[in-house]
């Protein structure tokens, strides 16, 4: 990837998930303090008349516990407190902030994991839709001797970040002046070299061809596009295991330049496909199962795309689980209820398949798998009714739930002990669940 200083690279939807997927210890705690503040803002907005609202607001904004704390509020001795109908209101707004905010946190959890998280909405990763299109970037040429030149804009692009074992990634460069027009571009120099952290081991180097002449790459001659091919394989890189840096010197206006690339790539064959896509309908979701042959044990991290009949993306399936050497089958499933909420037009394609090895406490931290690159599968028709709705359910989801649950009830019990009147009229909604009731009407 192209940069400006030496660094590691952290490619866009590359996050490196440690252990089994879950959404941790403290899931139930982020969840709740993510939606404190929208919440009191909006009371405060909605009905504050003066200072004095939003002073009482946080002095009384109740702790958790029983509905009894939500009740032992202290009156203060100010002008609020000296209006026994100011300071009632105010205890009042407190306790349906409380609320609001617990009602909130259930509906956003409940909401945000109605799917597993092996099978979910494409549209929550719009980084993972396309894994394999160009990485494209463009900025101001970086002198070589330091500083930028404004006029001149470089457009570079590579295949890939990451190469699995044979491998090659493409590097591109042009040059355009601020209005677009091209300009001459002249690539000098380009080497290739191992990144190693502390000198812990042999850094090899090889040179990379860059050239406009139609050949070795280059898709048109003498078009300004220089193009080179790095393919690790057949370099001094064949084992080489981590970062590799390419940096290209090139001349612009009689001026010097230069661009990094950086990939990273793993000469280790951790398992190989073997043997042909199935599918089932097992447990009310759609299961499309692969089959590898596994020669280093340990966790492996499947990606996988599934469009529609019209070529829509509709959801990324994901695998996450260890795996013993030799045949193993790895499904990737389609949650039934993410097909009834959605309702995709069949058949489904499986398309760009990704998948490593994940390596704990070390680096490169992934041995990768070879890639299947566009169409992997195409599912048979289904009616929709042939799926479960269900939600997902897990012993984890359904202790947070029984939790937020807990925390809504007790304001809900605090605010209705305070205003009995509130008991015969539907009490405010947050605004997760004023959306969730107009889609459902």
């Amino acid at each position: 990837m192209p940069s400006d200083s030496p660094r590691k690279p952290e490619p866009r939807g590359s996050g490196r998930r440690r252990g089994k997927s879950g959404s941790g210890v403290a899931t139930r705690y982020r969840w709740r303090y993510l939606v404190t503040a929208a919440v009191l803002i909006g009371v405060l907005v909605l009905l504050a008349s003066g200072n004095w609202f939003a002073e009482e607001v946080a002095a009384n904004t109740p702790s958790k516990g029983d509905s009894s704390h939500f009740l032992s509020m202290p009156v203060r001795n100010d002008p609020v407190s000296a209006n026994p109908g100011q300071a009632r209101e105010v205890q009042r707004q407190a306790l349906i902030a409380q609320w609001l905010q617990a009602d909130q946190t259930l509906c956003q959890y409940q909401d945000s994991t109605r799917y597993p998280n092996y099978s979910r909405p494409i549209a929550e990763h719009p980084d993972q839709v396309y894994p394999n299109q160009l990485i494209a970037e463009s900025h101001p040429m970086r002198k070589k001797g330091g500083g930028t030149d404004q006029e001149v804009q470089i457009q570079t692009t590579q295949s890939r970040v990451y190469l699995a074992a044979g491998e090659s990634v493409q590097f591109t460069i042009q040059a355009k002046d601020k209005s677009g027009q091209m300009l001459p571009l002249i690539a000098d120099k380009a080497l290739a070299r191992g990144i190693t952290y502390n000198a812990s081991r042999e850094a090899p180097q090889s040179p990379v061809a860059m050239s406009d002449s139609g050949r070795e790459g280059d898709q048109v001659a003498g078009d300004g596009i220089y193009s080179g091919v790095l393919n690790p394989a057949q370099t001094g890189f064949a084992s080489f295991n981590g970062t590799i840096r390419t940096e290209l010197s090139y001349t612009v206006n009689g001026q010097a330049g230069v661009v990094l690339f950086d990939v990273i790539y793993s000469p280790e064959v951790p398992a190989i496909w073997a043997g042909p896509v199935r599918e089932s309908t097992e447990g009310g979701a759609l299961r499309f199962i692969l089959k590898a042959s596994v020669q280093m044990p340990g966790r492996y991290i499947v990606h996988g795309r599934i469009d529609d009949a019209k070529g829509k993306p509709f959801a990324l399936v994901s695998f996450n689980d260890l795996l013993p050497q030799g045949s193993n089958d790895i499904p990737l499933v389609v949650a039934g209820n993410l097909l009834r909420d959605q309702a995709p037009a069949f058949p489904l394609t499986l398309r760009d398949v990704d998948a490593y090895l994940l390596k704990e406490n070390t680096d490169p931290d992934r041995a990768l798998m070879p890639r299947i690159e566009g169409t992997a599968y195409v599912s048979k028709t289904y009616p929709l009714k042939t799926f479960s709705d269900a939600e997902w359910s897990s012993e984890e989801r359904s202790r947070y739930l029984t939790e937020f649950e807990k925390d809504a009830g007790l304001a809900k019990n605090a605010l209705i002990s305070f205003d009995p009147d509130l008991a015969r009229q539907p009490l405010p909604q947050s605004v997760c669940s004023q959306s969730k009731n107009n889609k459902t009407h």
